[in-house]
């Protein structure tokens, strides 16, 4: 698990700075101008997985060089309620300025780690693996997807650019599975791995004599993904994919499934508790 490149990151950082910080912090400017230091926590306050601790340190450093962010919590460690996750010391002005954008980040990265532990925690003793999805907050993606591996996932593609994701659409489009997957090959050759979407046994069958790499059963119910499952017979990898919460996914682990993908672990995440304390 490796942050993504400080470069990518500062943009992201600076759009969020610009965005709260506009003109200025008329509240700090105006209390703290003339100087004062401050030492702070960040705090949990609900048991989960932490993450989010470098660019916590980013944003305070792009601010103001003289804060000092020392982790208690590496990015996928376990914490619980009451918890310190981050030691901060430094200009007061620039804590309280920096307070939100810090706190928005990890907050998201933290509730996208713990979600992904706790479904992966639902596969232990398997050999399937929980996938992420490009539903990500827009212009966010680098975080979600490294929280997502902080808290034991595995990223799919990244983007439109690095995998070969035939779907619905495209499909329609094409006039088919077989054509679709011929055109692909005919462009890329086997340079990228190649997955179609399927809804049924007939398109799982079609894709597998396609020479697709990997079969994506979506929104298939267990009996359904049984029958795919036999028609593919190893000839492609897996992915079971739609609306999978708890209950499905227990469903279903006994099957000969490879991936198990969760858009909800980075489109509609609940926001980790965490808190800023100052001393």
């Amino acid at each position: 698990m490796r942050m993504p490149g400080e470069h990518e990151i500062m943009h992201i950082i600076d759009a969020a700075l610009r965005e709260d910080i506009g003109d200025g912090d008329l509240t700090s400017e105006a209390i703290f101008s003339g100087g004062g230091l401050s030492t702070a926590r960040v705090v949990a306050k609900e048991d989960g997985v932490f993450c989010g601790g470098e660019v916590v340190r980013m944003v305070y450093r792009r601010l103001n060089p003289e804060v000092r962010v020392v982790a208690r919590k590496s990015d996928g460690e376990a914490i619980a309620s009451g918890e310190t996750a981050l030691m901060l010391s430094g200009p007061t002005e620039a804590l309280l300025t920096g307070e939100r954008t810090a706190l928005n980040f990890a907050q998201r990265m933290s509730g996208i780690a713990t979600a992904t532990r706790s479904a992966v925690a639902l596969l232990a003793g398997t050999q399937i693996r929980i996938l992420d999805t490009r539903k990500t907050a827009p212009g966010l993606r680098l975080l979600d997807k490294y929280s997502v591996a902080a808290g034991g996932g595995t990223n799919h593609r990244m983007g439109l650019f690095d995998m070969a994701m035939i779907k619905d659409n495209h499909i329609r489009a094409a006039g088919g599975i077989t054509e679709a997957v011929r055109r692909v090959r005919a462009m890329h050759g086997t340079r990228f791995e190649v997955e179609v979407e399927v809804t049924n046994a007939a398109g799982a069958r079609e894709a597998a004599e396609a020479g697709a790499d990997i079969i994506m059963l979506d929104n298939m119910d267990r009996d359904r993904m049984s029958e795919a499952i036999e028609i593919v017979a190893g000839r492609a990898k897996i992915e079971a994919s739609g609306n999978m919460d708890e209950m499905r996914i227990k469903g279903i682990t006994d099957l000969a499934i490879d991936f198990i993908s969760i858009g909800a672990l980075t489109h509609s995440v609940r926001a980790f508790d965490l808190s800023m304390r100052f001393e």
